[in-house]
Protein backbone atom coordinates (compact mmCIF):
# COMPACT_ATOMS: atom_id res chain seq x y z
CA UNK A 1 0.00 0.00 0.00
CA UNK A 2 0.88 3.95 -0.83
CA UNK A 3 0.77 6.04 2.26
CA UNK A 4 0.70 9.17 1.65
CA UNK A 5 0.81 11.65 5.04
CA UNK A 6 -0.18 15.46 5.34
CA UNK A 7 0.56 16.71 8.91
CA UNK A 8 -1.12 20.06 7.74
CA UNK A 9 -4.37 19.54 5.27
CA UNK A 10 -6.33 22.54 4.15
CA UNK A 11 -9.42 23.20 2.21
CA UNK A 12 -7.91 25.24 -0.45
CA UNK A 13 -10.50 28.31 -1.19
CA UNK A 14 -10.28 29.14 -5.35
CA UNK A 15 -11.44 32.77 -5.83
CA UNK A 16 -11.70 34.57 -9.59
CA UNK A 17 -12.29 38.20 -9.28
CA UNK A 18 -12.14 40.63 -11.83
CA UNK A 19 -9.83 43.47 -11.25
CA UNK A 20 -9.16 42.30 -7.36
CA UNK A 21 -8.60 45.31 -5.03
CA UNK A 22 -7.10 45.63 -2.07
CA UNK A 23 -9.46 47.82 0.31
CA UNK A 24 -12.85 47.79 -1.22
CA UNK A 25 -15.89 45.35 -1.64
CA UNK A 26 -14.94 42.44 -4.58
CA UNK A 27 -17.49 40.35 -6.37
CA UNK A 28 -16.41 36.81 -6.88
CA UNK A 29 -17.13 35.30 -10.30
CA UNK A 30 -16.28 31.88 -9.83
CA UNK A 31 -15.44 29.52 -6.64
CA UNK A 32 -14.34 26.20 -6.19
CA UNK A 33 -13.58 24.77 -2.44
CA UNK A 34 -10.72 21.57 -2.69
CA UNK A 35 -9.23 19.62 -0.08
CA UNK A 36 -5.34 20.58 0.35
CA UNK A 37 -2.06 19.70 0.93
CA UNK A 38 0.85 18.08 -0.65
CA UNK A 39 0.21 14.27 0.66
CA UNK A 40 -3.46 14.81 -0.42
CA UNK A 41 -2.91 16.20 -3.87
CA UNK A 42 -0.57 13.10 -4.04
CA UNK A 43 -2.98 10.57 -2.99
CA UNK A 44 -6.09 12.53 -5.70
CA UNK A 45 -3.20 12.21 -8.61
CA UNK A 46 -2.90 8.31 -8.04
CA UNK A 47 -6.64 7.59 -7.65
CA UNK A 48 -7.02 9.43 -11.35
CA UNK A 49 -3.79 7.36 -12.76
CA UNK A 50 -5.47 3.96 -11.04
CA UNK A 51 -3.72 3.80 -8.11
CA UNK A 52 -4.86 3.45 -4.74
CA UNK A 53 -3.70 4.80 -1.37
CA UNK A 54 -4.03 5.83 2.03
CA UNK A 55 -4.12 9.51 3.37
CA UNK A 56 -2.93 9.87 6.90
CA UNK A 57 -2.40 12.64 9.40
CA UNK A 58 -4.45 15.34 11.15
CA UNK A 59 -7.63 17.24 10.46
CA UNK A 60 -10.51 18.44 12.81
CA UNK A 61 -13.18 20.39 12.88
CA UNK A 62 -16.31 21.13 9.88
CA UNK A 63 -13.71 21.85 7.97
CA UNK A 64 -11.51 18.41 8.30
CA UNK A 65 -15.29 16.63 7.82
CA UNK A 66 -15.21 18.25 4.33
CA UNK A 67 -11.90 17.53 3.75
CA UNK A 68 -12.57 13.66 4.71
CA UNK A 69 -15.74 13.41 2.91
CA UNK A 70 -14.55 14.95 -0.07
CA UNK A 71 -11.38 12.40 0.05
CA UNK A 72 -14.35 9.51 0.12
CA UNK A 73 -16.23 11.03 -2.94
CA UNK A 74 -13.03 10.60 -4.80
CA UNK A 75 -13.15 6.90 -3.40
CA UNK A 76 -10.01 7.31 -1.41
CA UNK A 77 -9.11 5.72 1.53
CA UNK A 78 -8.90 7.87 4.33
CA UNK A 79 -7.40 6.95 8.22
CA UNK A 80 -6.80 10.44 9.21
CA UNK A 81 -6.45 11.29 13.28
CA UNK A 82 -8.78 13.82 14.75
CA UNK A 83 -7.50 16.64 16.49
CA UNK A 84 -9.58 19.62 18.62
CA UNK A 85 -9.66 22.60 16.39
CA UNK A 86 -10.52 22.98 12.79
CA UNK A 87 -8.03 22.51 9.81
CA UNK A 88 -7.23 25.36 8.17
CA UNK A 89 -8.32 27.11 4.98
CA UNK A 90 -6.13 28.52 2.45
CA UNK A 91 -7.89 31.44 0.08
CA UNK A 92 -6.22 31.87 -3.21
CA UNK A 93 -7.13 34.63 -5.27
CA UNK A 94 -6.73 34.46 -8.86
CA UNK A 95 -6.76 37.94 -10.49
CA UNK A 96 -4.56 40.12 -12.61
CA UNK A 97 -2.12 39.32 -10.07
CA UNK A 98 -2.35 35.71 -7.51
CA UNK A 99 -2.89 36.23 -3.96
CA UNK A 100 -2.73 33.63 -0.77
CA UNK A 101 -3.96 33.91 2.47
CA UNK A 102 -2.61 30.53 4.30
CA UNK A 103 -4.90 29.76 7.48
CA UNK A 104 -3.52 28.57 10.75
CA UNK A 105 -2.99 24.82 11.78
CA UNK A 106 -4.78 23.19 14.70
CA UNK A 107 -2.71 22.68 17.72
CA UNK A 108 -1.46 18.80 17.78
CA UNK A 109 -0.94 17.36 21.12
CA UNK A 110 1.49 14.63 22.09
CA UNK A 111 -1.71 11.98 22.40
CA UNK A 112 -2.25 12.96 18.43
CA UNK A 113 1.44 12.48 17.75
CA UNK A 114 1.60 9.03 19.68
CA UNK A 115 -1.60 8.04 17.70
CA UNK A 116 0.11 8.50 14.46
CA UNK A 117 3.06 7.15 14.84
CA UNK A 118 1.05 3.98 15.81
CA UNK A 119 -0.43 3.79 13.06
CA UNK A 120 3.70 3.76 11.07
CA UNK A 121 4.51 1.11 13.36
CA UNK A 122 2.10 -1.02 11.13
CA UNK A 123 3.68 -0.58 7.86
CA UNK A 124 5.69 -3.05 6.44
CA UNK A 125 8.84 -3.58 3.81
CA UNK A 126 6.07 -3.80 1.03
CA UNK A 127 4.72 -0.45 2.00
CA UNK A 128 5.86 2.84 0.66
CA UNK A 129 5.11 6.44 2.66
CA UNK A 130 4.98 9.92 1.32
CA UNK A 131 5.88 12.47 3.66
CA UNK A 132 4.81 15.74 2.18
CA UNK A 133 4.13 19.54 2.67
CA UNK A 134 4.96 22.24 5.88
CA UNK A 135 5.14 20.98 9.60
CA UNK A 136 2.37 23.25 11.40
CA UNK A 137 3.90 25.21 14.29
CA UNK A 138 2.74 23.06 17.42
CA UNK A 139 4.66 20.19 15.93
CA UNK A 140 8.83 19.44 16.52
CA UNK A 141 10.35 20.38 13.59
CA UNK A 142 11.96 16.95 13.74
CA UNK A 143 8.70 15.44 13.01
CA UNK A 144 9.22 13.71 9.32
CA UNK A 145 13.05 12.82 10.84
CA UNK A 146 11.46 10.68 13.84
CA UNK A 147 8.39 9.35 11.65
CA UNK A 148 11.41 8.05 9.19
CA UNK A 149 13.43 6.60 12.05
CA UNK A 150 10.14 4.70 13.19
CA UNK A 151 9.54 3.15 9.53
CA UNK A 152 13.11 2.78 8.91
CA UNK A 153 13.24 -0.60 11.45
CA UNK A 154 10.17 -1.89 8.84
CA UNK A 155 12.47 -1.23 5.77
CA UNK A 156 9.25 1.37 4.22
CA UNK A 157 10.48 2.78 1.62
CA UNK A 158 10.05 6.93 2.28
CA UNK A 159 9.30 9.69 -0.25
CA UNK A 160 9.88 13.14 0.89
CA UNK A 161 8.47 16.67 -0.56
CA UNK A 162 8.92 19.61 1.97
CA UNK A 163 11.25 22.17 2.08
CA UNK A 164 13.06 24.30 5.19
CA UNK A 165 14.45 23.06 8.28
CA UNK A 166 12.23 19.94 7.29
CA UNK A 167 14.17 19.30 4.36
CA UNK A 168 17.30 19.39 6.23
CA UNK A 169 16.55 17.08 8.71
CA UNK A 170 15.56 14.52 6.51
CA UNK A 171 18.33 14.48 4.25
CA UNK A 172 20.22 12.41 6.26
CA UNK A 173 17.64 9.21 6.84
CA UNK A 174 18.28 7.36 3.82
CA UNK A 175 14.98 8.28 1.62
CA UNK A 176 13.92 6.71 -1.14
CA UNK A 177 13.45 9.53 -2.96
CA UNK A 178 13.40 13.38 -2.09
CA UNK A 179 12.01 16.16 -4.46
CA UNK A 180 13.32 19.57 -4.08
CA UNK A 181 13.04 22.36 -7.08
CA UNK A 182 16.00 23.82 -8.08
CA UNK A 183 16.00 26.68 -5.55
CA UNK A 184 14.98 24.37 -2.59
CA UNK A 185 18.21 22.55 -3.43
CA UNK A 186 20.83 25.74 -3.68
CA UNK A 187 19.27 26.67 -0.08
CA UNK A 188 20.44 23.56 1.25
CA UNK A 189 23.75 24.12 -0.07
CA UNK A 190 23.56 27.86 0.42
CA UNK A 191 24.34 28.17 -3.23
CA UNK A 192 22.43 29.45 -6.65
CA UNK A 193 21.68 26.71 -9.15
CA UNK A 194 21.05 28.20 -12.83
CA UNK A 195 22.27 25.67 -14.82
CA UNK A 196 21.77 21.58 -15.14
CA UNK A 197 25.37 20.85 -14.33
CA UNK A 198 25.70 22.30 -11.14
CA UNK A 199 21.97 21.16 -10.50
CA UNK A 200 23.07 17.75 -10.77
CA UNK A 201 26.79 17.90 -9.11
CA UNK A 202 24.66 19.54 -5.84
CA UNK A 203 21.91 16.20 -6.04
CA UNK A 204 24.94 14.01 -6.53
CA UNK A 205 25.82 15.56 -2.69
CA UNK A 206 22.58 14.22 -1.51
CA UNK A 207 23.47 11.04 -2.89
CA UNK A 208 27.10 11.12 -0.95
CA UNK A 209 24.68 11.34 2.06
CA UNK A 210 22.43 8.45 1.57
CA UNK A 211 19.43 9.37 -0.26
CA UNK A 212 19.23 6.48 -3.22
CA UNK A 213 17.21 8.93 -5.90
CA UNK A 214 16.56 12.55 -6.29
CA UNK A 215 14.14 14.29 -8.33
CA UNK A 216 14.98 18.08 -9.03
CA UNK A 217 11.81 19.68 -10.55
CA UNK A 218 12.98 22.84 -12.47
CA UNK A 219 9.33 24.61 -13.71
CA UNK A 220 9.34 25.07 -17.38
CA UNK A 221 12.37 24.01 -17.83
CA UNK A 222 11.94 20.81 -16.91
CA UNK A 223 13.30 17.98 -14.34
CA UNK A 224 16.30 15.99 -13.43
CA UNK A 225 16.27 12.05 -12.29
CA UNK A 226 19.58 11.54 -10.12
CA UNK A 227 20.61 8.22 -8.94
CA UNK A 228 23.99 7.35 -7.77
CA UNK A 229 25.55 6.15 -11.09
CA UNK A 230 23.14 7.96 -13.46
CA UNK A 231 21.28 11.25 -14.39
CA UNK A 232 18.10 11.91 -16.64
CA UNK A 233 16.70 14.82 -17.76
CA UNK A 234 13.02 15.08 -18.84
CA UNK A 235 12.10 18.27 -21.52
CA UNK A 236 8.97 20.37 -20.59
CA UNK A 237 6.33 20.22 -23.39
CA UNK A 238 5.43 23.10 -24.27
CA UNK A 239 1.71 24.29 -23.17
CA UNK A 240 0.34 26.94 -21.56
CA UNK A 241 0.12 27.37 -17.60
CA UNK A 242 -3.02 27.98 -16.09
CA UNK A 243 -2.24 26.48 -12.37
CA UNK A 244 0.85 25.92 -10.76
CA UNK A 245 -0.52 24.65 -7.50
CA UNK A 246 -0.04 20.56 -7.25
CA UNK A 247 2.67 20.38 -9.77
CA UNK A 248 4.98 19.20 -7.55
CA UNK A 249 2.66 17.04 -6.28
CA UNK A 250 1.54 15.71 -9.33
CA UNK A 251 5.12 14.43 -10.32
CA UNK A 252 5.22 12.82 -7.23
CA UNK A 253 2.22 10.78 -7.74
CA UNK A 254 2.74 10.43 -11.75
CA UNK A 255 6.10 8.61 -10.91
CA UNK A 256 4.44 6.45 -7.67
CA UNK A 257 1.95 5.70 -10.20
CA UNK A 258 4.02 3.81 -12.29
CA UNK A 259 6.83 3.12 -9.98
CA UNK A 260 4.46 1.36 -8.16
CA UNK A 261 2.91 -0.95 -11.35
CA UNK A 262 6.41 -1.71 -12.66
CA UNK A 263 8.89 -1.39 -10.85
CA UNK A 264 11.31 0.83 -13.24
CA UNK A 265 12.95 4.03 -11.62
CA UNK A 266 13.26 5.91 -15.19
CA UNK A 267 9.69 4.98 -16.49
CA UNK A 268 8.42 6.38 -12.89
CA UNK A 269 10.24 9.52 -13.47
CA UNK A 270 8.95 10.01 -17.48
CA UNK A 271 5.44 9.20 -16.06
CA UNK A 272 5.67 12.11 -13.16
CA UNK A 273 7.18 14.50 -15.33
CA UNK A 274 4.34 14.20 -17.55
CA UNK A 275 2.02 14.19 -14.84
CA UNK A 276 3.68 17.50 -13.55
CA UNK A 277 2.99 19.66 -16.74
CA UNK A 278 -0.55 17.57 -17.06
CA UNK A 279 -1.21 19.62 -13.64
CA UNK A 280 0.34 22.79 -14.86
CA UNK A 281 -1.69 23.20 -18.06
CA UNK A 282 -4.96 22.47 -16.23
CA UNK A 283 -7.30 24.41 -13.76
CA UNK A 284 -7.09 21.38 -12.02
CA UNK A 285 -4.82 17.95 -10.80
CA UNK A 286 -4.31 16.12 -14.22
CA UNK A 287 -6.27 13.16 -15.59
CA UNK A 288 -4.88 9.91 -17.50
CA UNK A 289 -5.70 10.83 -20.49
CA UNK A 290 -3.84 14.74 -19.94
CA UNK A 291 -0.73 12.60 -18.82
CA UNK A 292 -0.88 9.70 -21.49
CA UNK A 293 -0.83 12.89 -24.47
CA UNK A 294 1.68 14.77 -22.63
CA UNK A 295 3.91 11.38 -22.16
CA UNK A 296 4.98 11.23 -26.05
CA UNK A 297 6.19 14.86 -25.81
CA UNK A 298 8.25 14.54 -22.34
CA UNK A 299 11.94 13.73 -23.76
CA UNK A 300 14.19 11.78 -21.93
CA UNK A 301 18.14 12.18 -22.26
CA UNK A 302 21.36 10.95 -19.92
CA UNK A 303 22.80 14.02 -18.39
Amino acid sequence: MIYTCTLNPSIDYFLDVNEFRTGQINRVKNDKKMPGGKGINVSIVLKRLGVSSETLGFIGGFTGDFIKQALVKEDIRTNFIEVSGDSRINVKVKSDTETEINGHAPDITKENIDQLFNQLKELTDQDILVLSGSVPESLPKTIYKDMMEVVSKKNVKVIVDTSGPAFNEVVTMKPFLIKPNHLELGDYFGVELTNVEDIVSHARKLIDLGVEHVIVSMGGKGALLVGKEDAVFASAPKGQVKNSVGAGDSVVGGFLAEYSVSGDIVKAFHNGAASGSATAFSVDLCTKEDVEALLPEVKLSEV
